[in-house]
């Protein structure tokens, strides 16, 4: 963050100089006008002036003398509990001058590291603050030798602008509960909002991309406009997510996702992967038909989401063990050794259900490879085939697949 220093010694200096040119015009015509820096009234002087430097400004008093809310009505914010009680502090005045979009306020501290890491949790916590860009520059004036700063944000969006987002925003959520009517189970929520945000959003780079504005109002974003959508979402259905932010194996680039908690267990939800329709082997992409949602990101096996993603060190993020939820395990489509019987008779399960999109994973590297081998390499994929041409009574089908390598998944659509 940038910052501007207020040169108090040179106020100092030119508060001096005033005094003392009050002091030599002030003097009677017969005075002999030498300045005597001895002097008792221009000493006085001065000791006024540094004494009036190092006071506060009243409201810096006042909001030292403030009660910090601990909790914050229908948000979680989780990285609010991990900061000292100074760092809490700062977080509510930073929360409240956004609130109010005020063009700057003060703050009850001058440490560039502390206003960093506050800004950065407070960006985490409130994803519905959308007018404050976080790659904007934000600036501060601090002054030397005192504890507090003054704050200026910056915001990148109009009064109109921000209403019209709102109301975006607030249809978006209409809808959800419209699809989740009579819904309960906390799961069938975070699945719920995972699907509504693939099919509603694009992923393009913009303007509006890392922020909900993107997701609600353009349709558009990249990783941090679907974590950040996840989580306003989530948060008004009351299913506790937090915002991640971390590192890619192999990449330069950032992403981010979200670890939401069901049935007191915390598991990864990265809806920006589960929109991703070009693994699909062949033109099979172009095909309406086979337009499907990827659930392998909705509560992965977290030993296999963390062998690509790598949260950041800024502050510390619940640990995701559990695998429960994860749609493989609740669809019995998760398999730990490769029989070939095993999954041409799944296949016939899934088919004589309806389904156009057989899934399937497996836990074991040996076992996935075999089964690539066999299904793909060989051909034996023409097994499943077959039966769904005697299951509708066709002569011909088209058959695509499609594969996640680093999650060990298979897809057939046909």
């Amino acid at each position: 963050m940038k910052k501007r220093r207020f040169p108090r010694g040179l106020i100092l200096l030119c508060l001096a100089a005033a005094v003392g040119v009050f002091w030599y015009t002030s003097q009677p015509e017969n005075t002999d006008r030498r300045l005597d820096v001895n002097d008792s009234a221009l000493e006085s002087a001065l000791d006024t002036a540094k004494e009036w430097l190092r006071q506060e400004p009243d409201t810096v008093q006042k909001l030292r003398d403030q009660e910090v809310q601990q909790t914050d009505a229908g948000h979680q914010e989780y990285y609010f509990q991990l900061l000292g009680e100074d760092e809490r502090r700062v977080y509510r005045e930073m929360l409240d001058g956004i609130r109010k979009r005020s063009e700057e306020f003060y703050l009850t501290t001058g440490e560039d590291n502390m206003v960093d890491r506050v800004y950065h949790a407070l960006l985490k916590d409130h994803p519905e603050l959308f007018w404050i860009h976080n790659r904007e520059s934000v600036y501060k004036t601090t002054y030397e030798g005192e504890d507090y700063s003054l704050f200026s944000p910056g915001y990148t969006y109009t009064d109109e602008e921000i209403q019209e987002i709102q109301q975006s925003m607030e249809q978006a959520y209409q809808e959800v509960e419209t699809l989740l009517a009579g819904v309960s189970d906390p799961y069938e929520k975070v699945k719920t909002v995972y699907t509504y945000l693939i099919d509603n959003t694009e992923y393009v780079s913009s303007e509006h991309d890392q922020n909900i504005a993107g997701v609600f109002w353009k349709k558009q974003a990249v990783c941090a406009g679907y974590a950040r959508a996840v989580q306003y979402l989530l948060e008004r259905l009351e299913i506790p997510c937090v915002y991640v932010e971390g590192s890619t194996a192999g990449s330069s680039e950032g992403h981010a996702w979200n670890i939401v908690r069901l049935d007191g267990q915390y598991y990864y939800v990265d809806a920006t992967n589960g929109d991703q329709p070009e693994f699909l082997e062949g033109d099979a992409v172009q095909l309406a038909e086979h337009k499907t949602t990827i659930y392998d990101y909705l509560c992965p096996f977290p030993e296999e989401y963390e062998m690509t993603y790598t949260a950041s060190g800024e502050f510390p993020v619940p640990d995701c063990t559990a695998t429960d939820k994860n749609f493989y395990v609740l669809n019995q489509g998760c398999f730990d050794v490769y029989d070939r019987q095993q999954i041409l008779d799944y296949c016939k399960m899934r088919l004589n259900n309806g389904a156009a999109v057989v899934r399937f994973k497996f836990t074991d590297q040996d076992a996935y490879d075999t089964a690539y081998k066999e299904w793909i390499q060989e051909g034996y994929i023409q097994e499943a085939a077959e039966y769904y041409l005697q299951l509708y009574g066709m002569t011909t089908v088209e058959y695509h697949y499609g594969l996640l390598q680093n999650l060990k998944t298979f897809y057939l659509m046909f």
